[in-house]
């Protein structure tokens, strides 16, 4: 993991963190991904961190040890909240594609490395999903790796009451997350009393919201964004 501090930190402090998964169809991918977003909200007076994690092209692992790594993650942030200066009951898990798989299986799916500490929860407080693939079900992304399977690992069959506040990033051009996905997604964490955002950006492929060295007209629309919702749920001051 990479840790960015803001610059006013002092070591006594517990400050919110937000951790970034990689998107790359659990195949790929960097783990500088989300630097830009993680420097502005260092910036802001979060503790963002951006995470590495095993894939298939480098690990020749399967998205389960994606999710392992995930969850582990969560649990040596928290574990170490004190010497890092994270306030442990104010984690954002953030991620695209399937970085946002990872992070929302965080919250939702309990696949956990024999090693961990199952008594440190993994579960983030937050979450902030970039065009998620977060519905593996027949018809949606993943299912032709999980068959049958899929059920122990798509947040979207594993919803529950609890569930932490969630906000998603979607184009409407995406060509593999459809809009009605998304939309369901909203609906199933919404009838059973969670906050689920859904913010759909008009014909935007997959990936719109990455920082580019030019025309970053929508890396900064979701940062924005991104950054009430924080402030809304006490993770950021909104005076900064």
């Amino acid at each position: 993991m990479k840790l960015y501090y803001p610059d006013d930190f002092k070591p006594e402090q517990k400050r919110s963190a937000i951790i970034f998964f990689f998107g790359g169809g659990w195949v790929g991918g960097t783990i500088d991904q989300f630097k830009h977003q993680a420097l502005y909200l260092a910036s802001r007076g979060m503790i963002a961190i951006t995470a590495d994690y095993r894939v298939r092209s480098r690990h020749h692992t399967t998205p389960f040890e994606c999710v392992k790594d995930g969850r582990s993650a969560i649990r040596y942030l928290r574990k170490h909240a004190a010497e890092l200066g994270i306030d442990p009951d104010r984690i954002v898990a953030a991620g695209g594609s399937a970085g946002g798989h990872v992070a929302a299986a965080t919250d939702l799916i309990e696949i956990d490395e024999a090693t961990d500490d199952i008594s440190i929860s993994a579960r983030p407080n937050a979450l902030v999903l970039f065009n998620p693939v977060f519905n593996n079900g027949p018809d949606n992304y993943g299912y032709k790796i999980f068959g049958d399977d899929y059920v122990r690992i798509s947040p979207y069959h594993n919803i529950k009451k609890g569930a932490a506040p969630t906000i998603v990033f979607l184009g409407t051009k995406d060509k593999h997350i459809p809009v009605k996905t998304a939309e369901d997604y909203q609906k199933k964490m919404r009838a059973i009393g969670n906050r689920c955002d859904l913010f759909l950006y008009a014909d935007q492929p997959h990936g719109f919201f990455n920082y580019r060295e030019k025309g970053n007209k929508y890396y900064e629309e979701t940062l924005m964004v991104t950054t009430r919702f924080l402030i809304e749920l006490g993770f950021l001051p909104a005076n900064k």
